[in-house]
């Protein structure tokens, strides 16, 4: 696709520089030829793409740290890279870690970052529950079994530390129930007329205390 078409599509998410926008084009061709082999998104128009994955994860990404935030990122289930690489692309001074436990994803994030030159991004190839560390920001976005993956993301989350859900209305009361230990701003929509919204939590700073 491009640089123009994507920098058009993206304009009501984020403002991106141009190298960057170069580089979502790198990274739409290895997802389209990656997700002919194996199923990482069902959204097969690459304008479609930019629109909801990448344009999704940069508001994500302008909104929770902007692009010289310092702090380590968990992005549980990373999957197709959504959110957790185009945070590591637009902030280049964060530690991002993408949790991924299925091989063949692993490897496609693992060629991602190569291709990309990301040297703030890692794969960490295992379930998320066997991450032993916890972190300043965690990261979750469409995935199965919202509630069972929550309560682990939750507990990667350091005392005072935050959570950015990339979520539908319908979860925002299960994300509360679950994550009642953390103080929840108000929901933000996010553009692009898809009803998601980005709901933000706080760790309580007392948690480890209890």
């Amino acid at each position: 696709m491009e640089p123009a078409k994507i920098a058009a599509l993206l304009r009501p998410f984020a403002n991106l520089p141009e190298k960057l926008i170069n580089d979502i084009s790198i990274y739409i061709d290895i997802l389209i030829k990656w997700n002919s082999k194996i199923s990482l998104t069902s959204v097969r128009d690459p304008q479609e793409m930019v629109s909801r994955h990448f344009g999704e994860s940069f508001f994500l990404a302008e909104t929770l740290i902007g692009s010289r935030w310092q702090g380590t990122v968990a992005d549980v289930g990373s999957g197709a890279g959504f959110p957790g690489v185009p945070l590591a692309m637009y902030c280049p001074t964060a530690d991002v870690i993408l949790i991924e436990s299925q091989g063949k994803k692993a490897a496609f994030l693992n060629e991602l970052i190569y291709a990309l030159k990301l040297k703030n991004a890692r794969v960490f190839r295992d379930r998320a529950e066997q991450f032993s560390s916890q972190v300043d920001l965690v990261t979750l976005r469409a995935v199965e079994k919202f509630d069972e993956v929550l309560t682990i993301a939750l507990d990667l989350v350091r005392p005072g530390g935050r959570i950015g859900l990339m979520i539908g209305q319908a979860q925002l009361e299960t994300a509360r129930r679950v994550g009642s230990h953390f103080g929840w701003e108000q929901p933000l929509k996010v553009p692009g007329g898809q009803s998601r919204v980005l709901l933000i939590g706080t760790k309580d700073v007392n948690e480890e205390l209890k």
